[in-house]
């Protein structure tokens, strides 16, 4: 007995083939995103950089270097966050994508075996009722680890998201601290 026939083979190595290119297509966005952002990352520094020498060479006193120091605090840790930030979001996109394929082929494998569990359950002869009720409990079984497996890794992802969140808060706030500390000690 023949299960797949040649035309259903080339479907489904199409299928794969295209499944392939659009995650390998999904993969090099998000890394163009990545390159993208760390060379804008990279310009912004430089620019920022040449303009914070020319402000020290500037200075007159200690006095003023400090104040000057304790300006530049805030803003760069405000920019390193938000890289921080932009990463994040290009990696949990493309991760997205990555999962969202996952599941469809899933979804679509399991709707498969279904078809042949039915399949074979309608052909089986009489008196394999029960190990063709043994083969849908173990797929059930299957399917319920997996969906519980699933709904944990979305719960870790969502907590991780939000300690993401409240470290990053919290290190804006920190550098919000420390650089009002820095002027206050400045001006003394």
């Amino acid at each position: 007995m023949n299960l797949l026939t040649p035309e259903q083979i080339a479907v489904a190595q199409k299928a794969n083939l295209e499944t392939w290119f659009g995650l390998t297509n999904k993969a090099f966005e998000g890394i163009e995103k990545f390159v993208e952002l760390n060379l804008q990352a990279a310009k912004s520094t430089l620019a920022e950089s040449q303009e914070n020498a020319h402000r020290a060479l500037s200075v007159k006193d200690a006095q003023e270097l400090l104040s000057l120091q304790a300006s530049l605090a805030q803003p760069g840790a405000e920019k390193v966050l938000s890289y921080g930030r932009q990463l994040y979001e290009i990696t949990s996109a493309t991760q997205a994508e990555f999962v969202r394929v996952a599941q469809a082929q899933y979804d679509e494998q399991s709707r498969k075996v279904q078809a042949l569990v039915d399949n074979v359950a309608k052909n089986a002869p009489a008196g394999s009722e029960t190990a063709v009720s043994v083969w849908k409990s173990a797929i059930t079984a299957a399917n319920t680890t997996y969906e519980t497996v699933q709904k944990a890794t979305k719960q870790a992802v969502e907590i991780a998201e939000s300690n993401f969140n409240a470290a990053a808060t919290a290190a804006s706030k920190a550098a919000q601290q420390a650089a009002a500390q820095a002027s206050h000690a400045a001006k003394k």
